[in-house]
């Protein structure tokens, strides 16, 4: 009991790219973790270099549905599913999307908030919903956007406050 109250504690204090090497993640250099939910088989979840997530993004490496076919047939009882999930170079998943089993987003990607992943992603594209759907590339998303662009990335707080409110947005 106490080694357990321990170890969640140990847990909590721990950064989210120190916990997720902890569990077994396996990630590349540069990954910037703002996420601790690597589900119960996080060993099965696989990062390459650069790539980012926001707060509350869940990977799941198994499908709990199985639970129905274990009380519906005996010879079931004990059944698992689970498959691997894949995130190559350089992508973005955005704030509480949910990355289910089986999935391979390929290199410079941008996943949108609350966006549910199955499945492939192609390279360079833009993709969000629920289910997530391709919606431009990152070349067209760049040309759209880079108007909007500010250069705050390595301000702190102070400073980054005082240039965006003083600013036309």
């Amino acid at each position: 009991m106490i080694k357990r109250i321990l170890n969640s504690l140990f847990y909590r204090i721990l950064s989210p790219n120190e916990y997720a090497k902890k569990v077994g993640v396996k990630f590349g250099d540069n990954c910037v973790l703002r996420t601790k939910f690597f589900g119960s088989e996080p060993y099965l979840i696989e990062l390459g270099n650069n790539v980012c997530t926001a707060s509350n993004v869940n990977f799941v490496t198994h499908d709990g549905s199985l639970s129905v076919f274990r009380n519906l047939y005996e010879e079931y009882k004990n059944i698992d599913m689970f498959n691997k999930i894949k995130i190559e170079n350089n992508v973005f998943i955005g704030i509480n999307a949910i990355i289910l089993p089986g999935t391979h987003v390929e290199e410079n990607v941008i996943i949108g908030a609350g966006s549910i992943v199955k499945g492939r992603l192609a390279a360079n594209g833009v993709y969000a919903g629920c289910p997530a759907k391709f919606i431009l590339t990152t070349d067209e998303y760049f040309k759209k956007n880079k108007d909007k662009f500010v250069n705050t990335h390595n301000m702190n707080s102070l400073d980054k406050k005082e240039y965006l409110t003083n600013i036309d947005l």
